[in-house]
């Protein structure tokens, strides 16, 4: 994705909004915003009975920009913005209410920091200087304070606007959060998941021309209630990745184990050089971890991958994004002799051709360059969970030796490397024939990592897998 070609999904949750939903619309389709080739406009009609949906009809059908959804009976906020989020194709994903209390105009103030500071996730706030906001209800606005301060003490985040309706996301991140609030408890429970996945947040001024109770302002005390149990609920729940059709959620749930991405990129960070190529880099669990560098190019097949991974990239100017098939030599035939350091973590045991692919990754190395190899070992082991991972094989100590021998490299170092893992994958994979391990399970795994790496070495079994730094011949 290039960083002058983006586009833009606006989602609009519509209720009750005849006077001012057609204005509004005109004011999103107007808007210049620079990087923004194009905007796309997802309207989701909550069950209005006062002639909004027949005016959204009429509009859309008008309009090719628009796409227009409708709701059979009023489910509320959070459940309109999941079904816009289905629709939604955007690189950049931004909330926008039906009534005109905030300025599309303000989208230019959203986008600069997903191009410029790499962001995730960029709020607009109400209470941050600005160039106008309407005066209005004082307890209103300390209702908020109240609440965003709540919502900060849960989530350790500093927002000065939890409440905020403008909330701008990287698209591929924003759909694999699942929402469950239909309220609008949607945005302390997004607020809570944003920060439990470490996503960078920043927050822009924006201007508020606020409406009143009379004119129709929706939200009362009771949503502040709702707000209260949410912040609580997600605070508790690790509920923060969604399933998708290409099977991204294993990586989701394996990083529920962030100490263990920590602990492996720890391993191999003092071999990593300043020209990194990592092959099968998924959704950047371990490349957030290892920049930045002079180069580094994180690379997948998947197109899903290959889009979160393009999202993750911007703003950051050392970090490239190939689609890149290692079993194809063309795929790296243009980057022959490019790298001092590939890192290949649980990717060789995916492939029908691995032979082929070590010589491909040695042929993009300089000479004497590091390859940076994780592979499980013990074929004994295979189980239902190598299935539905999609493993081939899994590796002997001398098997790949060899292997690595034939392709023209020279065996620097070859470790076990977690061994106390070797009795999760039994005990779930042959035993349970479990199809994944379960989240409360990782959640144990991952705290007690800081013991299990101190004691790993000690243990008299060997490991559930293999670290492996190699030379190119």
């Amino acid at each position: 994705m290039e960083g002058n070609n983006l586009k833009l999904s606006v989602l609009i949750p519509v209720y009750n909004e005849r006077y001012l939903v057609r204005e509004l619309l005109q004011r999103v389709l107007a808007v210049k915003i620079p990087h923004i080739s194009e905007i796309e406009v997802v309207v989701v009609d909550d069950g209005s009975k006062d002639g909004t949906r027949e005016l959204l009809r009429e509009f859309a059908a008008s309009e090719k920009r628009v796409r227009f959804i409708e709701h059979e009976r009023n489910e509320g906020k959070g459940a309109a913005i999941r079904t816009a989020i289905r629709a939604a194709t955007g690189d950049l994903i931004v909330f926008q209410d039906a009534d005109l209390e905030y300025d599309p105009n303000d989208y230019v103030r959203l986008v600069r920091p997903f191009l410029e500071d790499g962001a995730d996730v960029v709020y607009g706030s109400r209470f941050l200087p600005s160039d106008r906001r309407r005066v209005l209800y004082f307890r209103h606005s300390i209702g908020n304070r109240f609440l965003t301060f709540l919502s900060n003490c849960f989530t350790d985040l500093n927002l000065t606007d939890m409440e905020t309706c403008y909330k701008m996301f990287r698209g591929p991140l924003l759909k694999s959060i699942p929402i469950r609030s239909n309220d609008f408890a949607i945005e302390p429970e997004i607020t809570a998941k944003v920060a439990k996945r470490d996503c960078s947040v920043f927050e822009v001024p924006i201007s508020y021309l606020g409406r009143t109770y009379r004119e129709g302002k929706k939200i009362g005390w009771r949503d502040g209630v709702k707000a209260l149990w949410a912040m609580g609920k997600y605070w508790l729940l690790d509920d923060i990745y969604d399933e998708d059709e290409y099977g991204s959620h294993i990586l989701h749930r394996l990083e529920h184990a962030r100490r263990f991405n920590r602990w492996m990129s720890e391993r191999i960070e003092p071999y990593v050089g300043a020209r990194v190529l990592e092959i099968g880099a998924g959704i950047g669990n371990i490349t957030k971890l290892l920049l930045p560098r002079d180069l580094y190019v994180a690379s997948d097949i998947n197109p899903h991958y290959l889009r979160y991974l393009r999202t993750m990239s911007l703003g950051k100017p050392y970090l490239k994004v190939e689609e890149i098939d290692v079993e194809v030599a063309a795929s790296l035939e243009s980057l022959k002799r490019s790298f001092d350091t590939i890192i290949c973590l649980n990717v060789l045991e995916h492939l029908r051709n691995p032979d082929a692919a070590l010589m491909n990754m040695a042929g993009a190395l300089r000479q004497n360059g590091r390859l940076l190899l994780y592979v499980p070992q013990h074929q004994g082991l295979f189980s239902i969970l190598d299935e539905v991972l999609g493993h081939c094989r899994r590796y002997s100590k001398e098997g790949l030796s060899n292997d690595l021998v034939r392709a023209g490299f020279d065996l620097e170092e070859m470790s076990d490397f977690n061994r106390m893992g070797v009795l999760g994958w039994w005990w779930n994979g042959k035993v349970r024939k479990c199809r994944n391990f379960s989240r409360p399970q990782l959640k144990l795994f991952n705290a007690m990592i800081p013991i299990l790496r101190r004691i790993d070495h000690r243990l008299p079994w060997p490991s559930l897998g293999l670290l492996v730094v190699a030379r190119r011949r």
